[in-house]
C-alpha cells in the first residue's frame, strides 16, 4: 500500500480500486489452475484509463514494479493490474 499510496500521491489523481486482496474462492480465483497474485494480497487493479492509466504504468515502473497487466478495451472495465508478487515470473507487461 506504500507504493501504491506514494503513487497516487505523486499523480495528484485518485487511484478507484476495482481488485486487490482476493481469497481462493474468489469466482475469478476459482476459476483457475492456480490462485493468482491477488490471493498474496500483492496485486491490485486500478481503475483508470486513457491518460491516467499511462500515469500508471509509469509511475509503476519508476517506482520498481515489474508485474503489470493492461486492460483498456471496451467502454467499461478499463483497468491497469500491479503486483510485486516474488513468486511470479518477472519482469513482464501483459494485456487482457
Amino acid at each position: 500500500m506504500a507504493i501504491i499510496d506514494g503513487m497516487r500521491a505523486a499523480a495528484g489523481f485518485s487511484f478507484p480500486v476495482n481488485s486487490a486482496y482476493r481469497c481462493a474462492n474468489h469466482p475469478i480465483e476459482a476459476a483457475k489452475a492456480k490462485p493468482g497474485a491477488h490471493t498474496t494480497g500483492l496485486a491490485i487493479d486500478i481503475g483508470v484509463s486513457r491518460g491516467q492509466a499511462f500515469k500508471v504504468i509509469e509511475l509503476a515502473l519508476s517506482a520498481g514494479i515489474k508485474r503489470i497487466g493492461v486492460n483498456q478495451k471496451g467502454a467499461h472495465g478499463r483497468f491497469i493490474h500491479l503486483d510485486i508478487c516474488d513468486s511470479k515470473m518477472s519482469p513482464t507487461i501483459w494485456s487482457y
